[in-house]
């Protein structure tokens, strides 16, 4: 990336959140446009407060996981069906193919567990899951460095997530991503070494982990 924002004038909040590139890879790593402002508003008020000192709001708690710097904190689920495949979801809000399982962030107070089973029922309308195991330590990925360096003002490098292997107990009738705020726009069950090839990139080596880590469990 060229070096323009360190010679222009500070960009506004509202700079940023019109940025395609910054609207894209934030909405495919589960931000809506809500949290994305509130976010960024954060950090641009921390700076004021406190223009001497590095943006430290979405730093995570060390005691919860083992990666340095500021990540957010988050949950992720590997769904399997009867057959053992694996739900994955198309994002309903970029052009681009850009399928996933499930994920998103830990709200203040939650426990990862809820946090997983609250995501679910908001990006599938169930819960009707049994939990088979969770990952020992926390995963992360960090976001691409054109992102990163198009948004100075955060110093939020990427996601520090508790991932966790359910069992889907019911009916694919009873999945419906027509949700309030829908996360996406169709879905499908794929075997468990596809999920390689359809995630985007810089979170590949995250599902290797993942792929890894709950191999004993996986067809």
């Amino acid at each position: 990336m060229s070096g323009r924002f360190r010679d222009e004038p500070e960009l506004s909040l509202q700079d940023l959140i019109s940025d395609p590139m910054i609207r894209l890879i934030m909405k495919a790593d589960g931000i809506d446009e809500r949290e994305l402002r509130e976010l960024l508003s954060q950090a641009v008020a921390e700076m004021k407060d406190h223009p001497e000192e590095p943006s430290t709001i979405l730093n995570t708690d060390s005691t919860l996981c083992n990666v340095s710097g500021p990540f957010r904190r988050g949950v992720g689920i590997m769904l399997l069906n009867s057959a053992g495949h694996v739900f994955v979801g198309q994002r309903n809000d970029v052009s681009e193919v850009a399928w996933q399982m499930p994920q998103g962030g830990i709200e203040p107070g939650e426990m990862p567990q809820v946090a997983a089973i609250r995501e679910l029922r908001e990006e599938l309308g169930t819960s009707h899951v049994d939990i088979i195991a969770s990952t020992k330590d926390w995963l992360h990925y960090e976001l691409p460095k054109e992102l990163l360096d198009r948004m100075p003002m955060v110093q939020w490098k990427g996601q520090t997530q508790k991932w966790f292997l359910m069992k889907f107990d019911g009916a694919d009738d009873e999945i419906n991503i027509a949700t309030e705020h829908p996360e996406f726009s169709k879905w499908q069950w794929v075997p468990a070494e596809r999920l390689i090839e359809l995630i985007v990139p810089f979170k590949r080596q995250l599902y290797r982990s993942l792929l890894n880590e709950f191999s004993s469990y996986l067809p």
